[in-house]
């Protein structure tokens, strides 16, 4: 089909809305610019019946100011990183399914979480992350990875893509490459890994080779300074060197380049989202992400269109990118299929069942008694990737309604006084349940599980995020890695303590 400059240039845009609804100013973008595109955050749904209207009105939108269907895109990775409603079949995350150890639950995970996405209209997972979980103080990563070696994030992100191919979505493998040996959230900074093309192929690089050799669609690009393989300042969704010089040509990779939002600080703060945003078009990105703020993504598209007939994007460049979304667009399914819903929730739960696990048996078993005390600290967010926290959520009180007893809450890194408030409320009890929330990351945390296990009483930490709170703690704890802090999880937590799982 013959599309007009601005519709080739709308074609490269993703971008999103605040609100349970198409707000005006994203129809006054797709209008204007004809943004082909969309992702949807929680922030976009409200119940099963809105989501499927919203996704029929985004699509009829971008259709008829387009002549083609839109990417809806979404981060539906499971576990900490669900879009979907709760109602939905949303599966565990990556490392509470490499946890049960059994890498065909990876498909049927990815084949659910697929089907689940087109019954709403969505037909572009951002996922799964292939990042190598090589350092236990990443603050973004942990649990959204596989695992920490390459061999492990291979055999199961391999499976996931291919449950979802078989599902009929696109899958898009992140964060190229590579955001597993950081401490810092390239939502927040602007982080850096100094190391060679050798010391990366050995590590990060791996799964993104096998994904690649795997036939994956898409790859998504991480806001990371890589000085060994560009060292002009420019971070690897900006590099050409890396996107078109490695990606491209070296590893041969021939689906979309997606980038990671232009709107994270990594980007906004030290080059600007509309510069950067070129800057990537430049380097090889065939999909740009300005995924909150339509009118912004507006500016991205003039900046673009002023870069092409200036010459500073070559327009060969944009007519090749231009070319391979419109395929990969006839390529995803129009129509759902028809499936077992009640079955594909089943299959979640199952799943997460079977993802929790015993990390640490003390030498006296663990009896809960008549009368435990539940306790641990709200659900914030710990990373901007992460849906917006649900102030409701509650360990000490969702875990007391489970398995009985008292219920109690904590700030997330307590002080000395809220450390003595939690010993003198452990009088009377039984024993003592503990959610810990990358209490690895927490001194507070730390400082409280000890003390409530000096005592004496029984005493376990259940893991709600990052395993690696379990490290070190005090033998004499039962260590229980449950990978989410979530409703489902913690009832399902609850049923290990119980006996009855």
């Amino acid at each position: 089909m013959n599309l007009t400059l601005q519709q080739k240039i709308g074609q490269k845009l993703v971008t999103g809305f605040p609100s349970k609804e198409l707000s005006p100013e994203f129809i006054a973008a797709v209008k204007k610019y004809k943004i082909g595109n969309v992702i949807l955050f929680k922030e976009n749904v409200e119940n099963e019946a809105q989501l499927l209207r919203l996704c029929g009105e985004i699509n009829a939108l971008i259709m008829a100011e387009t002549g083609l269907p839109a990417f809806i895109t979404v981060d539906q990775e499971g576990g900490m990183v669900c879009r979907l409603p709760e109602t939905a079949a949303n599966i565990p995350g990556a490392m509470a399914i490499a946890a049960t150890g059994n890498k065909h639950n990876a498909y049927l995970a990815g084949l659910a979480t697929a089907l689940e996405m087109r019954y709403f209209g969505m037909n572009f997972d951002l996922a799964p992350v292939v990042d190598v979980n090589s350092n236990p103080k990443n603050p973004i990563i942990g649990v959204r990875s596989y695992g920490d070696t390459p061999g492990q994030v291979i055999a199961y992100s391999l499976e996931m893509i291919r449950g979802l191919t078989d599902g009929g979505v696109l899958a898009s493998v992140k964060h190229f490459p590579g955001h597993g040996d950081t401490a810092v959230d390239s939502h927040l900074d602007l982080p850096r890994v100094d190391k060679s093309y050798e010391e990366l192929c050995k590590e990060e690089l791996a799964p993104f080779v096998a994904a690649i050799e795997a036939g994956v669609p898409a790859v998504t690009t991480t806001h990371i300074l890589f000085p060994q393989l560009d060292d002009s300042g420019k971070p690897a969704t900006m590099s050409r060197p890396i996107l078109t010089g490695l990606l491209r040509k070296k590893l041969g990779f021939q689906g979309l380049i997606v980038s990671d939002c232009m709107e994270m600080k990594a980007i906004a703060d030290y080059f600007g989202t509309v510069q950067g945003s070129v800057d990537a078009i430049k380097a090889g990105v065939d999909l740009v992400y300005v995924s909150h703020n339509a009118p912004l993504a507006g500016e991205v598209c003039e900046a673009v269109h002023r870069a092409v007939v200036s010459g500073e994007i070559q327009e060969e460049e944009l007519e090749e990118s231009v070319r391979r979304i419109v395929e990969y667009k006839q390529k995803v399914p129009e129509h759902r299929e028809e499936y077992d819903r009640q079955e594909a929730k089943q299959l979640a739960l199952s799943l997460l069942q079977k993802s929790i696990c015993t990390v640490q048996t003390p030498k006296t078993p663990f009896m809960l008694g008549d009368n435990p005390i539940s306790m641990g600290c709200p659900a914030v967010r710990i990373t901007l990737v992460g849906n917006e926290e649900d102030k409701e959520m509650s360990f000490g009180r969702i875990m007391a309604d489970s398995i009985g007893g008292a219920g109690l809450d904590y700030p997330v890194d307590p002080d000395v006084e809220d450390i003595q408030g939690v010993l003198k409320a452990l009088e009377g009890h039984t024993s003592a349940v503990i959610g810990s929330y990358n209490a690895h990351l927490r001194e507070g945390q730390r400082k409280l599980i000890e003390a409530v296990a000096q005592t004496g009483i029984p005493t376990a930490v259940l893991a709600l995020r990052n395993p690696y709170d379990l490290c070190g703690i005090n033998e004499n704890i039962l260590g229980i890695a449950v990978f989410e802090y979530t409703g489902q999880a913690i009832v399902a937590a609850a049923k290990v303590l119980l006996g009855i799982e």
